[in-house]
């Protein structure tokens, strides 16, 4: 995908979280004023770890597809295909992971969800099987 068709944020650096991601992704932290938002870019094939976002009260991550193509599954239920204009609301507590589609880019915004004892806990890769069947 050219650069141009990135979505209207800067692509920005390796991803420091990169040892939870198979394949290569960016991370552009916009703001972390009041809200946790960073602009994630998945080259193809790219996709973060299984994954927990935690809280207590409220909590969780809502995703702004801004630009490609890419997948979010939740554990036990189908992977469900993502693009540009795509909104995915993530439950605090909810095991899932996301990422690009095998022959696309994929850009969205990570926005972290306020909520009480928040964290995240990086569990096991999404399997090459199972992604390759996507």
């Amino acid at each position: 995908m050219p650069e141009h068709d990135m979505g209207p944020f800067a692509r920005g650096e390796i991803n420091p979280y990169g040892q939870f991601f198979q394949g290569r992704s960016y991370l552009n932290m916009l703001t972390q004023e009041g809200l946790a938002i960073g602009n994630v870019t998945f080259e193809p094939g790219c996709r973060n770890h299984w994954h927990i976002h935690h809280a207590t009260e409220k909590g969780g991550q809502i995703l702004l597809c801004t630009a490609g193509r890419g997948w979010y599954q939740e554990w036990g239920k189908p992977a469900r295909e993502l693009r540009a204009g795509d909104v995915v609301v993530i439950p605090a507590n909810i095991k899932h992971w996301h990422g690009a589609a095998k022959d696309s880019w994929f850009v969205h915004l990570a926005v972290e969800v306020p909520g009480e004892d928040a964290s995240t806990e990086w569990l096991e890769p999404v399997g090459d099987k199972d992604y390759a069947r996507l």
